[in-house]
């Protein structure tokens, strides 16, 4: 008889590849033989992949969305999608469906965020443009951050991504804006500062929600990790499920 796969995938956040695989190791060994599991962790995103194969049609698609559910109600709000897309996806979808614009203010991801969502086709119909605030004088100049806050609190900090959150969402009239300020190394960390420190602000017409996080890793990876953190947040923001995360880290 023909063989049929089905495939169905669940995309999470927050979770290291070790904490993944005491959560679901009862999952995976509920699974019968003809369903298997894979899971790809890069920068606290997860893609966890279920495929199965059978001759029994009706019977795989019914154990595939069962198990497909089962995944969904493990991890609840840190699920991004129930299918394959990335946050970036998830972003451009919710964006379009309410008609919504975004903008993003960058120290740190010097543009990633920018590039993250270009690469999502269509785009254009939401995102207008992002400010690469390396320099204390451009987040002063071009964003209108207070040099005070800048003086008294440093770059990195509450009252300065905030700050950009809301320039650049004016500056460019947007609906929502991201920015990111931190210390992506492998210098420049302080004691109170370390490097990965990153501060994170996300704003949806008057809500403005900030986040600091320390993340693990070399330049390259808390790059990416910041840009992951600061899309799930506007994805949370707009979905009305967004909750202060305490700090945690990739390692």
């Amino acid at each position: 008889m023909e063989q049929h796969t089905e495939t169905r995938h669940v995309v999470i956040y927050g979770y290291t590849h070790e904490e993944l695989g005491k959560i679901l190791r009862h999952f995976e060994a509920q699974l019968p033989d003809y369903i298997r599991i894979s899971i790809h962790n890069s920068n606290l995103v997860t893609r966890v992949t279920l495929t199965g194969v059978s001759t029994g049609v009706e019977l795989l698609r019914f154990k595939m969305n069962k198990y497909h559910r089962n995944l969904n109600d493990i991890f609840t709000t840190d699920v991004v999608a129930m299918s394959d897309h990335t946050p970036a996806e998830v972003l451009g979808q919710l964006l379009k469906e309410r008609e919504l614009t975004v903008s993003f203010a960058e120290s740190c991801t010097g543009g990633n965020l920018a590039h993250c969502v270009t690469q999502v086709p269509g785009s254009s119909a939401y995102f207008l443009g992002s400010v690469v605030s390396y320099a204390n004088n451009v987040k002063a100049d071009v964003l209108g951050v207070s040099r005070n806050d800048i003086a008294q609190h440093g770059a990195v900090s509450c009252e300065v991504v905030s700050s950009m959150a809301e320039g650049v969402a004016r500056l460019m009239r947007t609906d929502c804006a991201i920015a990111t300020s931190g210390i992506a190394g492998p210098d420049g960390g302080t004691r109170q500062k370390p490097v990965g420190t990153v501060w994170m602000a996300a704003k949806l017409h008057d809500t403005l929600v900030t986040e600091c996080i320390h993340f693990k890793g070399d330049r390259n990876e808390v790059i990416a990790s910041a840009t992951n953190h600061a899309l799930v947040m506007l994805i949370n923001l707009l979905r009305n499920s967004f909750v202060n995360h305490e700090d945690f880290n990739d390692e």
